[in-house]
């Protein structure tokens, strides 16, 4: 990489505030709060509303939309595409 152009890449705290955990990575992300971690060293956090700890998807608990019936019903209210 070529110098003095790229964002500085390090250490960084992500804390999902949904499920209350958090995870340390490398990121270009910055923050001016800082947090102590497991091994004694503190490092920026950056607060996040969802991650895999929290979404749906991940954890299990998506719900599958009945989407052929919500076609039929919208069709039944204002009729078919082109049936004019």
């Amino acid at each position: 990489m070529k110098p003095e152009i790229h964002s500085a890449y390090g250490p960084v705290v992500f804390r999902d505030k949904a499920a209350g955990s958090a995870f340390l990575t490398r990121s270009t992300a910055t923050s001016d709060r800082t947090v102590e971690w497991e091994d004694g060293n503190t490092y920026p956090v950056v607060d996040v509303e969802i991650s895999s700890a929290s979404h749906p998807f991940c954890t299990g608990t998506a719900r599958v939309l009945d989407t052929a019936g919500r076609v039929e019903r919208f069709e039944r209210r204002y009729g078919r595409r082109g049936a004019n």
